[in-house]
């Protein structure tokens, strides 16, 4: 999975985790969660969900990731574990159908795949990089500054009473044209994230079992490079 599409997942699983605690509040409390005021912009919910999601340290969540594209428009599906803390550090691990690892320290981004017995190791992004996504997930970035804003259309597969807000780079990056999250209308829960990448591919991520401000230790951010592996060194 491309870096970007795995850090926009990430990004918009913090902006769900913060949403579902402050339901999960209401609910012990006894009182409904609020429902999205009538006629509300897209700038105005992109500034509740990033409200949301700067409230946040750390979370875990499962995922599902769905990936459609290339000239066949295969699809193929995987599967894991995500763990983030602010700042800058976040852990990916895929369980299926192949172990994957995306390990980010703070300082290095680490990508390994047992099989191919290879690590690339990139450098995160600096805080000035236009409308890069990471920096979201790292806690660097903002909503409405990076990018445009718009009510999206229905989203296939979308479930009833939810809202899709898209969100367009301000400047034109490579990896992908626009994101778009699907949010619970009452809640701001997430529900499903569609990143679309220039190629015209189409990545879908599922969250669930989210969990945040749990306390996640330092160590589980910290990488070693396996013996013998191939290192691969990226700008």
């Amino acid at each position: 999975m491309a870096v970007t599409a795995l850090a926009a997942a990430g990004l918009v699983t913090g902006l769900a985790a913060a949403a579902d605690r402050t339901a999960s509040g209401q609910a012990a409390s006894g009182q409904a969660a609020p429902a999205a005021p009538a006629g509300e912009t897209a700038s105005a919910l992109a500034s509740r969900l990033q409200a949301r999601y700067d409230a946040i340290k750390d979370f875990t969540a499962d995922f599902t990731q769905t990936y459609e594209g290339g000239v066949l428009r295969r699809k193929t599906t995987e599967a894991g574990v995500v763990l983030v803390k602010k700042p800058g550090r976040m852990r990916w691990e895929y369980k299926t159908p192949e172990e994957k690892l995306f390990v980010a320290d703070g300082r290095k981004l680490y990508a390994w795949v047992p099989a191919d017995r290879q690590v690339t190791v990139s450098a995160l992004p600096a805080d000035d990089a236009p409308a890069t996504p990471i920096l979201f997930l790292l806690g660097r970035g903002q909503l409405t500054r990076d990018f445009t804003p718009s009510i999206a259309a229905a989203v296939a597969g979308a479930p009833a009473d939810s809202l899709a807000l898209q969100l367009v780079p301000k400047t034109a990056v490579p990896d992908y044209d626009r994101l778009t999250l699907v949010v619970d209308k009452a809640t701001l829960g997430l529900r499903m994230l569609v990143a679309r990448d220039s190629q015209g591919g189409t990545s879908t991520f599922v969250f669930s079992k989210l969990k945040e401000n749990v306390g996640v230790p330092d160590a589980r951010f910290s990488f070693t490079i396996p013996r013998g592996a191939d290192v691969v060194t990226q700008d």
